[in-house]
């Protein structure tokens, strides 16, 4: 029987592995070296609250006077430490409240913040994501799986309150399957509460700077905030028990 003889496909050569986990983990790299050079530079020694304090009447001005620029680079710069994982969350979103107001202010922080939360979703799915999904044992497939069916009420709770790190709930997803879409979502209206809530001490730092006083960085764990919040999460969660229960009548009527 005459015919073309059977290729066989060549193994990439070491070099070519090598190039690809390197351009595969390129975005990580990139975002690792932000947040190295972060604190190589000592730039995280200019931003506190010592800096806004004395600088507050300059920044005021500024922004008055060039509004759409202002919006603009904070909605980048609080993209762009999300993004690096930067230390810098609650004094920018304090930041926002004091020079657009609670409402602007914190609508541009929940914008910002659920850019960087995507790229960094997307730069730990590039990397690692299918990688650590096809080595994972049977405990986190399950995991995965229990993730994925209920990935929005989930993802809701671990933003609505915060019981990890942001940057950590910012991972942890691209390594669980979560699709995009869903993962938008849920940091987009999960951080909104909390956010408001640190915006709207922003917007009154006027007064604390200028009685000499520090803002109350703890209250959203006060019990008459962190309260209503909890509640939301708790609400969340009722559709995951409602799914439960129902699979679990459905399989006794089913025996």
């Amino acid at each position: 029987m005459s015919g073309a003889p059977e290729t066989i496909p060549e193994e990439p050569s070491a070099p070519q592995v090598k190039k690809s986990v390197f351009k595969r983990l390129l975005p990580l790299l990139i975002l690792g070296a932000g947040l190295a050079a972060f604190f190589g530079l000592g730039l995280n020694d200019y931003v506190s609250l010592d800096t806004l304090r004395d600088n507050r009447e300059a920044l005021g001005a500024w922004v008055a006077a060039n509004l759409a620029l202002a919006v603009g680079i904070y909605v980048l710069a609080y993209a762009l430490s999300t993004a690096f994982s930067l230390p810098t969350g609650a004094l920018l979103t304090l930041t926002g409240g004091f020079l657009f107001g609670t409402w602007l202010g914190g609508f541009l922080t929940v914008i910002g913040a659920t850019i960087g939360a995507s790229v960094v979703f997307l730069a730990a799915k590039t990397a690692l994501g299918d990688v650590l999904r096809a080595k994972a044992g049977g405990a986190i497939r399950k995991m995965e799986e229990g993730f994925r069916e209920n990935a929005f009420n989930y993802l809701l709770v671990l933003r609505l309150v915060p019981l990890f790190p942001f940057f950590v709930v910012n991972l942890a997803p691209a390594f669980l399957g979560v699709p995009l879409r869903t993962y938008v979502a849920a940091t987009f209206i999960g951080i909104i509460p909390g956010t408001f809530v640190y915006a709207s001490v922003g917007n009154g730092l006027g007064a604390i700077f200028a009685a000499g006083q520090e803002p109350d960085l703890g209250i959203i764990f006060k019990p008459e905030v962190l309260g209503p919040i909890v509640a939301l999460a708790a609400l969340s969660l009722v559709p995951v028990f409602y799914k439960k229960i129902k699979a679990r009548s459905a399989g006794k009527a089913g025996a």
